[in-house]
């Protein structure tokens, strides 16, 4: 059984795959504090592999399948990720906080480590590679992420329902991003469409 908090499709909207079509499966809860987390993930239902594949079955086809939360490693096993690969041939991937461990046969990796935060520190992050790497940009040291080993590095401005702090934050992560020429900007399209 693994806990849900829903299943949807819609546009990937961060990172390397921005603008693609994805389902969505978002596992309930997690096992850090981030005073920043945007995401209503608490609530839930538990439900069976079968149930979860029944429910992407329900949707419309896409590429990509992205596991998410909350935090997924800590639900996410290889018998869940094999039966979805079997029965759709998408792409998996995971959005994970690197805090454990990952079943082996995900397709794509995208890592964003919280341990620099307060609240996102309370487990370190394990995992040391990754597809792609986002980090979330308050101005911290971008050499703290020189450990990782990555095809793709991407800063992402912290969102802040403040408006004024919200475009501070944007114009900082842009000049982070034009000091630091290893680094991409990755911007929430979701939100700017206003879409899941």
């Amino acid at each position: 059984m693994y806990p849900v908090n829903e299943i949807f499709h819609s546009l990937q909207g961060e990172g390397y795959h921005s603008g693609t079509p994805a389902v969505f499966v978002r596992f309930s809860g997690c096992n850090l504090r981030c005073h920043f987390c945007d995401t209503e993930h608490q609530q839930g239902r538990m439900m069976t592999a079968d149930e979860i594949v029944d429910a992407v079955r329900s949707l419309p086809p896409a590429p990509l399948l992205v596991l998410t939360g909350g935090e997924p490693s800590l639900f996410v096993d290889e018998e869940l990720v094999q039966q979805l690969k079997e029965v759709f041939g998408m792409t998996v991937a995971i959005e994970t906080n690197g805090t454990h461990l990952l079943p082996s046969s995900i397709d794509w990796i995208t890592l964003s480590p919280k341990d620099a935060f307060d609240g996102g520190d309370i487990q370190p992050c394990i995992l040391r590679s990754c597809n792609e790497l986002k980090v979330v940009y308050t101005g911290q040291d971008l050499s703290r992420y020189e450990i990782f080993q990555t095809q793709y590095r991407f800063l992402q401005p912290c969102y802040h329902p403040d408006p004024v702090q919200n475009d501070l934050n944007l114009h900082a992560c842009v000049e982070a991003v034009l000091q630091h020429s290893g680094w991409r900007l990755s911007l929430q399209v979701h939100r700017i469409l206003g879409i899941k």
